[in-house]
């Protein structure tokens, strides 16, 4: 049985934050994604967050972070768990009591459906198991992603040597061909996010893709910065930036999540050089992993068969990702738990236009 079920609105910074935050760093699915810090930058732009646990002999065992926002050009609600909950799947009891309190949140809040995207390996949980347990719980698998579920991840236990030894020959052979070129790292602060949103828009408009507000970019590095969870690395030439990243940590896990370059002197390789400059940070800081956080959702094969040629979608940055030596994963895909068939149809027919 369990001891304690707690409900936390998202409010000023407390003890039970800090808890929380440290039951997210320790679980096995545990991910930036989860932490107070992500509910405080989504709550900043739009979404509401709340929390729900399980507690045993006073000891956080389960739990879920719950974003909530309109939906459907604002004819329904829904609610989101990134790469949540954090359960035991393989525990019945434990998964059917934390659901439970996920349907007592979702209905005071009058949402129509969740979507969970639990950090679970396929590695872990294969098709069939993770199929078994959905139909056991009542949430539908195959759905459609928020977050990519494919990814890449380096291993930094390694020596920094061995790490490169891991790479793609072009990829090292670029790492040092910026340094040659004069391409030099740093890293910067919260003065140098105006460059750092420069460099965003130069990017999503060469590139074709959407980025986010600068209000978003400041908000994201402020908040976490302020934990010593994130660092923005920049490579210059000659005083001038020409890319950047930002890199956030919890725990021994290291994401890379938002990287831009200008048009300019792009023969410098300065994104190598700054990637490579943040794993050797990474690194130092005592993180294991470093996530390259997204590449398409395809076999290996396919990835390998095709990327040279495809340009859509996240094809564009796995040409370049693939480079580090990274270990492809994939997670079980997102999951849909329905409260509302009516509402789900609308929000299906809408995702897919």
């Amino acid at each position: 049985m369990f001891d304690k079920i707690l409900g936390v609105e998202e409010q000023a910074h407390t003890a039970e934050d800090d808890e929380w935050d440290a039951f997210v760093a320790a679980h096995a699915q545990g991910s930036l994604l989860q932490t107070t810090g992500w509910a405080r930058l989504k709550n900043r732009f739009g979404w509401r967050s709340h929390r729900v646990w399980l507690k045993r002999d006073g000891r956080i065992v389960a739990g879920a972070q719950l974003l909530y926002k309109s939906a459907a050009m604002g004819l329904m609600k829904m609610a989101y768990i990134p790469h949540g909950p954090l359960v035991d799947w393989t525990d019945a009891e434990q998964t059917a009591v934390l659901l439970n309190q996920i349907d007592h949140s979702v209905y005071e809040r009058r949402a129509a459906i969740v979507k969970m995207e639990p950090l679970v390996w396929q590695d872990d949980v294969p098709p069939d198991a993770w199929q078994a347990i959905c139909q056991q719980h009542d949430l539908r698998p195959e759905t459609d992603t928020i977050q990519p579920p494919q990814t890449m991840i380096v291993d930094l236990r390694p020596s920094p040597d061995d790490i490169l030894a891991a790479m793609k020959q072009k990829t090292r052979y670029n790492i040092r061909l910026a340094a040659k070129k004069g391409v030099t790292t740093r890293l910067g602060g919260r003065s140098d996010l105006p460059a750092f949103v420069q460099l965003m828009q130069q990017t999503g408009q060469r590139d074709g893709f959407g980025i986010h507000t600068p209000l978003y970019y400041q908000a994201a590095y402020e908040i976490f910065a302020e934990t010593g969870q994130a660092a923005l690395w920049l490579a210059e030439f000659e005083g001038r930036p020409l890319a950047a990243i930002m890199v956030f940590t919890l725990g021994t896990n290291a994401y890379y999540l938002y990287g831009a370059s200008g048009s300019e002197e792009r023969e410098r390789m300065p994104n190598y050089a700054v990637q490579w400059a943040a794993i050797e940070w990474a690194k130092n800081q005592g993180c294991q992993s470093y996530d390259l956080w997204g590449i398409p959702d395809a076999p290996e094969a396919e990835l390998e068969a095709n990327f040279t040629n495809r340009h859509d979608g996240l094809w564009g940055v796995y040409r370049f990702k693939r480079g580090f030596g990274g270990q492809i994963k994939r997670t079980v895909g997102a999951t849909d738990r329905v409260y509302n068939n009516l509402a789900y149809k609308l929000y299906q027919w809408r995702r897919s236009r």
